[in-house]
């Protein structure tokens, strides 16, 4: 979820391109009309399978961070649509693919204290199916990679490995300081589906060894199943809201798959995100509006696919 300009925009995909819908209140996106900002073309590297777009406000431009391929899954790769200026629903031009030596989807850009941006993804090891780690990157520009990958995280633990050892949909939460990524593990079209954490325990980011894992940190309940692939964002108020994917039954697939959001707290002993559990389908809320003034703000991760938003 991106809040610009006192409007959440939503950003999602299928097979025409990629589209944002933008709404005043984010529990009302799903009623606001999405909106086609890029088109794949008919043929090429980025022509099919346009995956997990998401967009984010860098240097004053709206970056949209997506994975596509040439209809060969194994060509998948990260590409950035890059807009003439801060409207989200500007013109776009197309630059990448972005170097990340293979295979990659649900690539996300973030900064660090000192202002050094990066680039977390989720790729294959090799140059086949079977296995999806986490990859860590410097970034020399919004569009540009520098340096090898990093292995940052790979599906070493039980929960992970459901049906397929995954490690994926990468979001970054940054407070105090402290950098924690939220990650997807096992295959998001079960029921196993569930969110781990990677914390910056400090030092260097490159270092796997800086980062600590713990997990699963929110997982299926009786209310929702196969919950993974997160965004976050912040309401008016201050009150941190994290938006889901889950399922709504155990059967294998992802056509019952939809998009929820609920607020969640922190831990105030170990500075962590407490995202509790997923509660009903439409537990009532009060109404969370963007502010109507004008405020400049950094842009936000935001969910792929075309979804219903229930809280």
């Amino acid at each position: 979820m991106a809040l610009i300009d006192g409007l959440y925009y939503y950003c999602e995909s299928n097979a025409a391109g990629i589209f944002i819908r933008a709404s005043r209140d984010f529990r009302d996106l799903q009623q606001s009309r999405p909106q086609r900002v890029w088109a794949p073309p008919a043929s090429g590297w980025m022509a099919h399978n346009v995956w997990a777009p998401e967009l984010h406000l860098i240097d004053g431009r709206c970056h949209i961070y997506f994975a596509a391929d040439d209809g060969r899954n194994e060509n998948h790769r990260m590409g950035v649509l890059v807009a003439a200026g801060r409207d989200p629903l500007g013109a776009y031009t197309l630059h990448g693919p972005l170097e990340t030596d293979g295979w990659a989807i649900d690539g996300t850009p973030f900064a660090d204290a000192a202002g050094n941006w990066y680039f977390v993804w989720s790729g294959w090891p090799g140059a086949q199916n079977g296995q999806q780690n986490l990859y860590l990157s410097r970034m020399a520009s919004p569009t540009q990679l520098t340096g090898s990958r990093v292995l940052l995280a790979e599906p070493d633990q039980a929960w992970e490995r459901k049906a397929l050892p995954l490690c994926e949909g990468p979001q970054v939460l940054q407070r105090e300081g402290r950098t924690i990524i939220v990650y997807s593990g096992s295959g998001s079209w079960t029921q196993h589906y569930a969110l781990g954490l990677l914390v910056h325990e400090g030092g260097d980011l490159l270092d796997r060894a800086a980062w600590r894992k713990t997990g699963p940190v929110f997982q299926a309940n009786r209310h929702a199943w196969g919950i993974g692939h997160c965004g976050f964002t912040t309401a008016p108020d201050g009150r941190d809201w994290i938006l889901y994917h889950c399922k709504t039954s155990r059967r294998d697939g992802w056509i019952d798959r939809e998009v929820r959001a609920q607020p969640f707290d922190w831990n105030p002993v170990s500075g962590l995100p407490d995202f509790g559990r997923p509660g009903p389908r439409h537990a009532p809320l009060e109404p969370v509006t963007a502010p109507r003034r004008r405020r400049r703000t950094a842009g936000h991760p935001v969910l792929p696919q075309p979804a219903l938003l229930a809280v």
